[in-house]
């Protein structure tokens, strides 16, 4: 079973508990700042680890509840998976609980838990009006049917009950894509002493590893991730849906900014300009005019633009679903489906939310044409729809296709003909460009290894398919792996895979003193040392002995004997025509020493590897020699 892995947020009110109660659940103080602890607010968001077994791991996210804090607040939710909505018991729904409530709407949150708070404060018929209130307060919201826990985080009453239930609502629960391209929105940076920058927030979707090559968006800086922590543990891969601090190396601290987002693909949008589909909250105290300036909070991103609509000049009262653009005035990274809340800069107060339609808009004219077309590209053209389910399911059958887009076998397989699909077996179907990722990703992986290990011939190919088929099929590895073989890419050497412009050589560093070896072995012809002896003489380190020894047979240069003694190739090539020349068919042991003066101690050796090289056969006493070049 593949481990799953959530976060789940605590929302409400200022005061209304959040914080003691994301302790009470996880013994962890969430408020790290000090005047965090002074005040008794949350100003910044704070993270914990709630459960962990061997099926699940759930993290909490406790966002702050006072509006000066709605950024943080909003960088939080867009990450989580459950919302426990946070009442206390002695105060009921307030302005901020009403705010939260719209925000979770907007952001697609749809599974919940309403936590009533502070339950020893009050009387029983007390606490029944306050969730009277609350069913009534949720009536016409994704929430209206969540269940309702009353808790006490002082005198601990309800605190299991509550834990309970979130990891049984959440192992029913579907987790995020841990096998697409790796996406996470940075709401930290910050530095450490004696290891550089770290940057901080939750993993959108894919996974990353230690050592991985990475790049920061929109700037486009390159970087590797050099450690992973996961809840201040170390960690060698974080996955979609957990809470990750990840060290960098090649960027500082000033290079980076929270809203910014580490990826490992390029395939996401940076942009400026996004058609949406918003809907506006209930009521909302100012109207809402064309091009009116807007704040736009998406992922941890909070960026300033305009809202431009095509079929209406201002926005009275809540008119559903309205499909306009929003025209940003810095860069953000976003794709089709990412939501996003609106607020008005001033008077602060959130206006609406809603999804990415198109991440890359463009200038369109007044009129309903363009909304027209603006309602068809949010329904999806077939193609649309086809390469949504081929990226999440990065390759999927015909009728796999067909359940997925509830397209006709035709329509799909028109689409299918277009050259941004590929035909994995004729069965099996992917994007090209998942394929131009895959390639690149196993072109990445093989370079890193070729400069950590220049001797070796490749990866194996057996742990190389291990850790891709944490993101892919196996059947869509081995085929970029088979395609970019033909196509010049890469090059299969025996159970290894290296890049074909690589070529196992001997590091510049120590050439000269295995020339030494060499020539020192040469010159000592048939009557060799123990080649560890040379190893010493030329002043070569233990750790590069393994690998220089495979080195050196693979290319001939020099060929065992056994495990102790190794004539120089050359010699060895020149020995065995010499012993070919002067012998029949076939000889026997007398005849070789007679032939080459060896004694026993290389004799032996040297006819037991002719043995093993196929070169001769032994048959009792004799050998004969085998019809095949040496």
């Amino acid at each position: 079973m593949t481990k799953r892995y959530f976060t789940i947020g605590m929302a409400g009110h200022i005061d209304h508990g959040k914080t003691t109660l994301t302790k009470a659940l996880t013994n962890v103080d969430t408020d790290r700042l000090k005047e965090e602890k002074e005040r008794q607010i949350s100003i910044e968001l704070g993270f914990a680890p709630l459960y962990e077994d061997e099926e699940i791991q759930i993290s909490v996210v406790d966002v702050p509840g006072h509006e000066r804090f709605i950024r943080q607040m909003i960088a939080g939710v867009a990450g989580i998976d459950l919302v426990v909505l946070v009442v206390a018991a002695d105060e009921g729904v307030m302005p901020q609980t009403k705010e939260h409530l719209e925000i979770l709407d907007f952001l697609g949150i749809r599974k919940g838990i309403v936590a009533i708070t502070k339950i020893d404060r009050v009387d029983e018929e007390f606490s029944d009006l306050v969730k009277e209130e609350i069913i009534e307060e949720l009536k016409g919201t994704v929430f209206e049917h969540v269940p309702f826990v009353l808790t006490d985080s002082l005198s601990l009453n309800g605190i299991d009950e509550l834990k309970q239930l979130i990891i049984h609502t959440l192992k029913e629960q579907d987790t995020r894509d841990t096998k697409g391209a790796f996406r996470l929105p940075i709401d930290q940076v910050f530095t450490v002493k004696g290891q550089g920058t770290v940057v901080r927030g939750t993993v959108y979707e894919g996974w990353v590893e230690e050592g991985q090559p990475l790049k920061i968006l929109p700037k486009g800086l390159e970087v590797r991730a050099r450690q992973l922590q996961v809840h201040h543990q170390p960690a060698n891969t974080a996955y979609a849906g957990q809470r990750a601090a990840i060290n960098l190396s090649g960027v500082s601290k000033e290079d980076i900014e929270r809203g910014e987002v580490l990826v490992s693909s390029e395939h996401f949008s940076v942009t400026k300009t996004i058609d949406v589909a918003v809907r506006m909250v209930e009521n909302f105290e100012h109207i809402i005019k064309q091009r009116m300036p807007i704040k736009c909070h998406i992922g941890t991103a909070e960026v300033m633009g305009r809202i431009v609509f095509f079929d209406r000049n201002e926005l009275n009262d809540n008119d559903g679903e309205i499909l306009c653009q929003l025209r940003l005035d810095e860069e953000i990274v976003t794709k089709r489906g990412d939501r996003f809340i609106l607020r008005r800069p001033s008077p602060q107060e959130t206006i609406g939310g809603g999804w990415v339609i198109d991440p890359n808009g463009e200038k369109y004219r007044f009129g309903l044409k363009t909304i027209e077309e603006l309602s068809k590209k949010k329904e999806g053209s077939p193609k649309d729809r086809i390469m949504a389910a081929l990226t999440e399911g990065k390759s999927l059958s015909l009728s796999e296709i067909m359940t997925r887009t509830s397209l006709d076998e035709i329509t799909v397989k028109e689409v299918l003909a277009d050259a941004d699909f590929l035909s994995i077996n004729s069965k099996e179907f992917t994007l090209a460009a998942i394929k131009e990722s895959i390639e690149e990703e196993l072109y990445d992986r093989l370079h890193e290894f070729h400069h950590q290990n220049p001797m070796k011939q490749g990866l194996n190919k057996a742990e190389l398919l291990q850790v891709m088929l944490r993101a892919y099929p196996k059947m869509l590895v081995e085929f970029v792996i088979s395609l970019g073989t033909e196509c010049g890419i890469f090059r299969r050497k025996g159970q290894y895979l290296q890049n074909a412009d690589f070529h196992p050589h001997i590091p510049q560093n120590w050439q000269k003193r295995i020339e030494n070896l060499l020539a020192e072995l040469k010159k000592d012809g048939l009557k060799v040392k123990h080649f560890d002896d040379y190893y010493f003489s030329a002043g070569i380190p233990e750790v590069l002995k393994g690998d220089l020894k495979r080195f050196l047979e693979e290319q001939g240069t020099i060929v065992p004997l056994d495990g102790q003694f190794y004539w120089h190739g050359d010699h060895f090539g020149q020995t065995v025509d010499k012993l070919k020349k002067d012998t029949g068919a076939e000889f026997e042991v007398g005849d070789a020493k007679e032939v080459l003066g060896l004694s026993r101690k290389y004799m032996i050796p040297f006819l037991e590897r002719l043995d093993s090289m196929g070169l001769t056969n032994r048959i009792e006493n004799k050998r004969v020699w085998r019809k095949t070049d040496h």
